[in-house]
């Protein structure tokens, strides 16, 4: 059955009982974010195995009488199709899919959604409703008060992606009450947004330049997640795309302004380096998830593998 992401996200009780998750659609970092919802739901019993598999024949699903219970967690997981599904059923393992929409996943999401026994979870840019609902609950859990004027305002200049959209309501609330002003906000917004994706348009400058401006905008793990999912939007327009032609209709329109810079870098790539930099997202992403505490060494060096990457 469909279940509205923001039901998991914000309800604090909502209760995890299928047997199966898929997370589609094509907002990644809400996705993400569910991902790790679900699996930190589910982590906080002792007696849970958590698994990443690549692959759909990658696991072992049987279980000894003593044997944890375990979840098996799969990102753009190859193999997943109508038999594999029927065979996950059977099992009282629990499995998490998170996967963007493609022809390919069209049909499975089909028969998840009449399936009363899993979650289709799809994610997509955030509208003028669902960051109402947000901001709500996260005012509600600071207990923070602020004006009409405010609020309003706020609605209207946070992100459409969740990862930045939380990111900047984080910043926002650790402000004393008196520094809760439309300026003071507006300057979070500014260098939450297009502050990182600035870094991105530098990619073309010399190392020491990019080094530099890395040093001015990145200065914490926040930061280098926001650069992360900025890069990877840009970059999985490069991968994804056919031609150039393609690639310019996928543009976003608050891009429009780098159109011309960002086609330059698309005519840099052929089939090989695209698939170089799909393996750097990959490699980056999960030094990331398991090494915090050098995520701003690892932000500067995947910005400079991207350029290596492009100019090479």
């Amino acid at each position: 059955m469909k279940l509205d992401p923001l039901n998991l996200l914000l309800n604090k009780d909502f209760k995890l009982d299928k047997n199966l998750y898929f997370i589609g659609g094509n907002e990644i970092t809400l996705m993400e974010k569910i991902c790790s919802a679900i699996v930190e739901g589910y982590g906080k019993n002792d007696d849970i195995s958590i698994n990443r598999i690549d692959t759909i024949d990658s696991f072992n699903i049987s279980h000894g009488l003593f044997e944890n219970k375990k979840i098996f967690v799969g990102k753009n997981c190859k193999g997943l199709n109508e038999d594999n599904l029927n065979n996950i059923r059977n099992t009282d393992a629990v499995f998490v899919f998170l996967q963007e929409n493609s022809s390919k996943t069209k049909n499975i999401k089909n028969i998840i959604a009449k399936d009363k026994e899993s979650y289709l979870i799809d994610c997509y840019e955030l509208d003028k409703n669902s960051k109402i609902k947000i901001l709500n609950e996260f005012l509600k859990f600071s207990d923070t008060k602020i004006g009409e004027d405010l609020y309003w305002a706020l609605v209207e200049k946070l992100d459409d992606k969740y990862i930045f959209l939380e990111n900047s309501l984080n910043k926002i609330l650790e402000l004393e009450q008196t520094d809760l002003t439309i300026n003071n906000i507006k300057k979070i917004l500014t260098l939450d947004g297009a502050g990182k994706e600035k870094v991105f348009f530098n990619l073309l400058k010399t190392n020491k330049k990019i080094v530099e401006l890395y040093r001015e905008k990145i200065l914490n793990s926040s930061d280098v997640n926001d650069l992360y999912y900025s890069c990877r939007f840009l970059c999985n327009l490069i991968i994804e795309s056919s031609d150039e032609n393609d690639y310019s209709g996928k543009i976003p329109i608050y891009l429009y302004k780098e159109k011309r810079f960002l086609i330059d870098i698309y005519r840099k790539y052929n089939a090989k380096k695209k698939k170089m930099l799909l393996k750097l997202l990959s490699s980056t992403e999960s030094l990331l998830r398991k090494n915090a505490d050098l995520s701003v060494v690892y932000g500067l060096r995947f910005l400079l593998n991207i350029k290596k990457i492009t100019i090479s």
